[in-house]
């Protein structure tokens, strides 16, 4: 009802609403006017049998009979004149009748030709709830008009008036006949005789297909005609569309909408073919759910038109939400291109208008207008996605790294790499590790490296096995022993770096940590090709994270913020002159670049302290060279203790020191801006930094 009821009841109620209020005026008027009629008849007698005819007809509301057939009499002038006025006064009443008839067919008539389009409605609760919706304004429309003397009809409105669109062939059915139970349910509740020969009929309306994609001709799905469009497309973050729906699909569907970026959630497609819709002037209004991602990142590039040439009037930013057994958080968007009269509201209250990041815009500055500075590219990179069976446990990676050289005289080692997400660097959790023959290796060079190849091609064989049983859409690649997103540039701009800076993907926390070139992230982490402790430090203030907050997306049940190169990195306006694009040997003598650096040295310096503390644990080398020493725990009780001790529990709990060594690093970053006074005294809130980072963010652009 919270998608429904903006977009179906209220605009139709509204309108009849105005339509009755204009004919009931109509009829008030006429009525008080033959009332006066009928005050100055009453006092004739000879008038009576007529005076009663009318009193009978205003009581019951029923239309006048023109009294053409009265005998003629000879009567007194005075007479003859108050009957001309009574025959005037019903006329008048009549054609205010007929005004209330004509409104209601006239709405009638458009209610039962009004179309509800759900182009992925599942089993059709959607459809239910629209079809119930638009039977209750029909049976109100033909009892205002019936307080009016007009005859009540019988119900027309029928499930022909909600259409539907669904991939599964038994959820479309599913849909079908819950449209019919709905409409015999109405029916038998409000007192109708509900159809029994059949009970259900053909619903052809609701069709069984692809909403976005014409597989056969590999352009965008057609949609039928309809007014309005609502629903619940599939929850699919463009990450797992891949493994989900196959690469050739995925391919196809975004070349067919080229509009919609790369790496956005299946349910952009929706949005984009909606707004596509209504700016043909095929649709009126619009409704769907979505994951709360909706707000942000590349996924909102689908309501950034919206917003700016069409109006989002009800929307909800982030709500509970429960499908198939899962907790979700969920944006609800309802919007149009032709503004209607109606209030715009923004979680349930008035706003003036509501941005693509389904906030309120304050008349100040507008964070979805951030464009991508050109002194961002290419340093904050997405890691590589193996998409296969890659990774192994410690004990096969010392196994194959402590083989004897391979006949092309390198050791496995040079394959093996370390691989780390978003649990690694938030949580204390295993080494993983993998084989990674790298970028554009042919096979027969992959092959000499004689054991890993061999490991790798057997596990391949199950896991394709393995996939097919679970119905997984994988696709049988010619280039198995390569990671399906091998992270080319991402190799490119670490080769020559000793270090560089990680961050989640997704976490409660926005929270970078230092990583040696042994490992690579894999698609749960960014890596920011730096090396210098003034960018981690500059990454890791309060301004940064703000900026990411509003600029990235939200995930999951815990609402995790979501990180994204395109939006929340590239975007963002560094200090002048310590921007990523200037080596930091260039900045190593300026004060600010210095100041940030050894506020953010020590705060890693702590966290390390507290996270693997001596008395805890021992750090033993591991079996090749070249890789990390392993942290191990002193013992049992150690053990447990160090159990405690990840970075997520750290900033949960934000002790003292923690809050004073981020209070510096905050205060050493504002000062790069020249903003240290104002952080200083307080007065420089988070709206505030927005505001100016904005601000800075626009100035750049005109360069």
């Amino acid at each position: 009802m919270m998608i429904v009821k903006p977009v179906i009841i209220d605009p139709l109620e509204a309108e009849w609403a105005e339509a009755f209020q204009s004919a009931k005026d109509a009829v008030t008027a006429a009525d008080a006017e033959a009332e006066q009629v009928l005050a100055n008849a009453r006092e004739r007698g000879e008038l009576a049998e007529e005076v009663r005819e009318l009193e009978a007809k205003l009581r019951t509301g029923r239309q006048f009979q023109l009294f053409d057939n009265l005998p003629r009499q000879k009567r007194v002038r005075e007479l003859d004149t108050i009957r001309s006025q009574l025959r005037e006064a019903n006329r008048a009443v009549e054609a205010a009748r007929n005004l209330v008839k004509q409104s209601r067919d006239e709405f009638l008539l458009k209610l039962r030709e009004f179309r509800v389009l759900d182009p992925a409605c599942g089993s059709g609760n959607f459809l239910y709830v629209a079809l119930r919706a638009l039977k209750d304004i029909e049976h109100r429309v033909n009892i205002d008009a019936e307080t009016l003397g007009i005859e009540r009809l019988a119900p027309q409105v029928g499930p022909e008036c909600v259409l539907g669109i669904e991939l599964n062939p038994y959820a479309a059915e599913l849909a079908r006949v819950s449209v019919w139970i709905g409409e015999i349910q109405w029916m038998r509740r409000n007192g109708f005789d509900a159809a029994k020969n059949p009970i259900l009929r053909n619903l052809d309306t609701i069709e069984c297909r692809d909403a976005v994609l014409d597989e056969s001709t590999g352009d965008r799905a057609a949609w039928p005609q309809a007014d309005v469009v609502i629903g619940n497309p599939p929850f699919l973050g463009g990450s797992k569309m891949l493994d989900e729906l196959g690469e050739a699909y995925t391919r196809a569907l975004r070349k067919a909408w080229s509009q919609v970026p790369g790496g956005s959630d299946l349910v952009c497609y929706w949005f984009a073919s909606a707004w596509d819709r209504m700016v043909a002037n095929q649709l009126k209004r619009g409704g769907f759910v979505s994951t709360n991602s909706i707000r942000g990142g590349a996924n909102r590039s689908v309501l950034i038109p919206i917003a700016e040439h069409g109006r989002i009037f009800d929307s909800w930013s982030d709500e509970d939400w429960t499908v198939e057994g899962a907790a979700v958080r969920v944006s609800m968007v309802c919007f149009e291109l032709k503004a209607h009269r109606s209030e715009t509201k923004l979680n349930g209250k008035p706003v003036a208008r509501t941005l693509a990041d389904l906030t309120e815009y304050m008349g100040n500055f507008d964070l979805t207008k951030s464009v991508t500075l050109k002194e961002n590219i290419g340093i904050c990179h997405r890691g590589i996605e193996t998409g296969g069976p890659f990774e192994m446990g410690t004990s096969d990676f010392q196994k194959l790294a402590c083989m004897p050289v391979n006949p092309n005289g390198h050791n496995n080692s040079s394959v093996l790499k370390r691989i780390l997400n978003g649990t690694n660097i938030l949580k204390r959790s295993s080494p993983r590790f993998m084989i990674d023959f790298g970028p554009g290796t042919s096979e027969m060079d992959a092959a000499l490296y004689e054991q890993p190849f061999e490991y790798l091609k057997n596990r391949y064989t199950e896991y394709r096995i393995a996939s097919l049983n679970k119905k997984r859409k994988i696709e049988v690649r010619c280039d198995w022993w390569l990671h399906r997103r091998t992270g080319a540039n991402l190799r490119k701009a670490i080769d020559n770096l000793p270090r560089y800076i990680v961050t989640p993907r997704v976490g409660k926390y926005r929270i970078f940590i230092w990583m040696d070139k042994s490992a690579l992230p894999d698609s749960a982490a960014f890596a920011i090709a730096r090396d210098d402790d003034t960018t981690f430090g500059i990454l890791h203030s309060r301004l940064h994270e703000l900026w990411s907050l509003r600029m990235g997306t939200f995930l999951g049940v815990g609402n995790d913020p979501r990180y994204t190169p395109s939006t929340t990195f590239e975007t963002f306006p560094f200090p002048e002159g310590l921007t990523p694009n200037i080596p930091a040997t260039d900045y190593a003598d300026d004060p600010r670049a210095q100041s940030i650096a050894k506020a953010a040295a020590r705060l890693n310096e702590l966290r390390e302290n507290w996270l693997n503390p001596p008395d805890l644990v021992v750090r033993e080398p591991e079996v090749v060279p070249g890789y990390p020493d392993r942290i191990l725990a002193r013992d049992e009780a150690a053990a447990k203790e160090l159990a405690k001790r990840t970075l997520t529990n750290l900033y949960n709990a934000r002790p003292a020191w923690l809050d004073h060594a981020h209070h510096a690093l905050d205060e050493a970053v504002a000062d790069a801006y020249s903003w240290g006074d104002d952080f200083r005294t307080g007065t420089l809130t988070d709206d505030e930094i927005l505001a100016r980072l904005f601000q800075l963010n626009q100035e750049r652009t005109k360069r």
